[in-house]
């Protein structure tokens, strides 16, 4: 491990396995077995929030829009999401983590992450508290997760994604740098597909070809973003685990492959973007007044547009009408776009969604 991580910290992720899904699932016997996806119904243009693993093998997918899902499972079952009880069992969830440690950071209604450096039982063994953390959701509230353990943030959250679902991977200190070295381009954060595909075109498939570049060389080729893949290929993430945060905007864009100026495809684009962003206001139980519209043209000049309501909203039809209000109004004559974004902020006061005192975060999907 590098030096500069003086003290190395025991850091877990926990990730409920297709957390709606499995809720529904379990509450109701009928959909077992079933591919069904927790979401709004095809014909009103809704998006799929969380698809059972029996949806999955079919190619459906979070953010996804319903109409789509249904095209790649006609037989696919449409549950109206219970937010309501999602987050009474997040809670649930979440005493079973305090058992072990108060040092806990929830992403979202269905992941954490838990520094059990020093743990309340005096365990010792991060590995043995992840497997009880694990036994105990499963005993008690009949669900699974899957669970990533090591010295750092990033290195358990990709962890925890290994051997889903209920699964469990250990990636101690003596094995990180070797594990980053082999990892794909595309597994590191903020990685969206075109920058892999830049990364890909330079020759640059894993960890091991990004260590070959020097922190210059990569703040040359990919901006600030250069200086966090330098160190995260050398295991070295720092970012202590933060029991108290505000988010304060939930945010998706997407720079496309090649600049885009015809409004059909423009519309296309928009559409995805705008589902990645009520899928993560779902998972967050969020609502904001104000929607943002960011659009890079292919000169890089870059602006962005805004439009607020009276009353907090997180609904796809609204979000997705307001972003094409405000491109439409662009002028966009022998323009080209590079990259579009939607975000959403100005959200209800803390205490109408999840845990949110404290330092403030933007959420950014890629």
């Amino acid at each position: 491990m590098d030096q500069s991580q003086h003290t190395l910290r025991k850091i877990i992720h926990i990730d409920m396995d297709a957390f709606y899904a499995s809720v529904e699932q379990r509450d109701h016997p009928e959909y077992r077995g079933r591919p069904i996806v927790v979401g709004g119904a095809p014909d009103r243009r809704g998006v799929v929030a969380t698809a059972s693993y029996e949806a999955r093998k079919f190619g459906i997918r979070s953010a996804m829009s319903s109409r789509k899902a249904q095209q790649l499972c006609p037989e696919v079952l449409f549950v109206v999401p219970r937010f309501d009880v999602y987050k009474t069992v997040s809670r649930q969830i979440r005493d079973i983590f305090h058992r072990y440690t108060d040092v806990i950071e929830p992403l979202s209604l269905d992941e954490a992450f838990l520094d059990v450096t020093s743990d309340k039982q005096g365990i010792g063994s991060a590995l043995e508290i992840a497997g009880l953390i694990r036994k105990a959701i499963r005993e008690e509230l009949q669900l699974t997760a899957s669970a990533g353990v090591s010295v750092n943030k990033f290195v358990a959250k990709i962890a925890s994604d290994m051997n889903k679902p209920d699964g469990l991977t250990f990636i101690g200190p003596s094995r990180v740098v070797a594990f980053m070295e082999q990892l794909p381009v595309e597994k590191f954060f903020g990685v969206g597909r075109v920058t892999a595909e830049k990364m890909k075109r330079m020759g640059l498939f894993t960890g091991a070809d990004l260590k070959r570049l020097s922190e210059e060389e990569l703040i040359r080729h990919f901006g600030k973003s250069g200086g966090f893949y330098y160190r995260m290929v050398r295991g070295i993430d720092n970012r202590p685990v933060q029991p108290h945060r505000e988010i304060k905007s939930v945010a998706s864009e997407d720079t496309f492959e090649r600049d885009l100026d015809q409004p059909e495809d423009l519309d296309r684009e928009l559409e995805k973007i705008a589902g990645r962003v009520v899928q993560r206001l779902q998972r967050y139980e969020l609502k904001g007044r104000t929607i943002t519209l960011k659009v890079k043209f292919g000169d890089f000049k870059q602006l962005t547009r805004n439009q607020s309501y009276p009353q907090p909203v997180s609904d796809y039809d609204t979000i997705l009408d307001a972003a094409r209000t405000l491109l439409q109004r662009l002028d966009l004559e022998g323009r080209k776009i590079r990259l579009l974004g939607i975000s959403l902020s100005h959200f209800e006061a803390p205490g109408s969604g999840p845990e949110k005192p404290g330092a403030t975060q933007q959420l950014t999907l890629f």
